[in-house]
């Protein structure tokens, strides 16, 4: 049996989340992965490629690529004009009265 080591701020990625951010950057981390996640999923469902969505959307395939792994912090002008093709928008609605 092999022994598993144990974190001392916990072994899931909840606990070790709470323990390194703070709500705000809690809260801005989910809004950016529901976001990403979005494209991602509007782009694959259409049966679009990344070079598809280039054409459509004049955003290069090697931003669209960045930008879905998370790895880029895009202006919102670029991500307005990725979601137009794929049918989608931005809305700003109210947060919800949970805690962060």
């Amino acid at each position: 049996m092999r022994n598993k080591s144990i974190s001392p701020v916990g072994d899931d990625w909840d606990c070790l989340r709470e323990a390194l951010l703070t709500p705000e950057e809690r809260a801005e981390t989910d809004i950016k992965v529901a976001l990403l996640g979005e494209i991602v999923n509007a782009r694959q469902s259409s049966g679009m490629t990344q070079k598809e969505l280039e054409e459509v959307s004049g955003v290069r395939q090697p931003v669209i690529a960045r930008l879905e792994r998370g790895s880029t912090d895009p202006q919102l002008s670029t991500i307005i004009k990725v979601l137009t093709p794929l049918g989608k928008t931005l809305a700003i609605v109210p947060l919800d009265n949970k805690p962060l």
